[in-house]
């Protein structure tokens, strides 16, 4: 089902202010906690929707981050609103992201990232005061092709929500046009054989302008992304190259097919770092695909009007099939 929520939006609409800054309301109790995952732990923000306590068990949403992102970066808003509509809400940060464990530091795998996301879900559903069978989750860029794929391999997602997806990797590695390409490249063979030998990892920045080597270099990315970065936060912007050989050969995409819960594809018709084309196509095969899509960059999405009309999509989207 084609959903065409955001009609209204100019393109850039959702573009504000250098920084984001936003304070948990009263509405709903945020604590930091800790979860296994495999050899270490994952650091999150757990929030618990006001008048919760001893009442019947709730849904939950479990929200992880993009590329290199941690969860400071935007997603406290959505937790925020997810929680003040009555979930509870957990946000995340993968192994060797933020304050979750793991070394090296900022290092990029997507196995771990899953196994990071099976280990969330695990913790949510034993928590008191939740309904283990109405667990959703929702994942934005990189995690948006991650929910793809958790939702596909765990039946007992209750719904996902995949926001400006990274579904398709070739589609994405050309945007950053070849020269980029081919620096990458060596950096990440580079990288590849530095881990080999037990030597520290070969560094690439997270994102450049345009023509640079990185692993975003659109127009926007740059800017985009360090607009997430809240005023005064130190954010490492470099990972370990090794990823620029994996990215090539991933298409999260693919498993949309498998998806059996409701999933609602969040989708920037201007998107320069994981173009829209691959994801409507990938999108149309979910048999219970629902999509909303918006005249927007890739970045646009976390600010302004732009994150407020997806932000009223998600929430009509989770009140549809996992109603409080």
């Amino acid at each position: 089902m084609i959903v065409e929520r955001a009609a209204g939006l100019k393109p850039g609409a959702g573009t504000i202010p250098k920084t984001v800054s936003r304070g948990t309301t009263v509405s709903e109790q945020r604590t930091t906690v800790r979860f296994v995952s495999g050899s270490d732990e994952c650091e999150a923000w757990l929030y618990t929707p006001a008048g919760s306590a001893g009442g019947a068990p709730r849904p939950a949403v479990v929200l992880g981050h993009g590329l290199g992102a941690v969860k400071e970066m935007g997603l406290d808003a959505y937790a925020e609103r997810f929680a003040a509509a009555g979930y509870v809400v957990l946000v995340f940060d993968y192994r060797h992201f933020g304050n979750s464990g793991g070394e090296p530091r900022q290092l990029l795998d997507p196995d771990r990232q899953l196994a990071d996301w099976a280990a969330a879900l695990a913790y949510v559903r034993a928590l008191p005061g939740v309904d283990a069978d109405r667990v959703a989750i929702f994942g934005s860029s990189f995690g948006g092709g991650h929910v793809i794929t958790v939702a596909a391999r765990d039946p007992r997602v209750a719904a996902a929500i995949s926001q400006c997806p990274f579904t398709d990797g070739i589609a994405s590695a050309m945007t950053l046009g070849v020269p980029a390409s081919l620096r990458l490249s060596v950096l990440a063979l580079r990288d590849a054989a530095a881990a080999l030998l037990g030597k520290p990892p070969v560094l690439v920045p997270l994102a450049a302008a345009p023509g640079g080597t990185a692993l975003m270099n659109a127009a926007d990315a740059l800017p985009g992304y360090y607009a997430l970065v809240p005023k005064g936060m130190h954010h490492p912007s470099e990972v370990p190259a090794r990823i620029g050989l994996r990215i090539p050969r991933m298409a999260p995409g693919r498993d949309a097919a498998r998806v059996r819960c409701p999933i609602l594809f969040a989708v920037c018709d201007q998107d320069s770092v994981a173009p829209a084309g691959p994801t409507l196509r990938y999108a149309a095969k979910a048999p219970r695909g629902e999509v909303a899509r918006y005249p927007i960059g890739h970045f646009d999405i976390y600010l302004g009007a732009a994150f407020e009309r997806a932000i009223a999509d998600q929430l009509a989207f989770l009140k549809r099939h996992v109603p409080v």
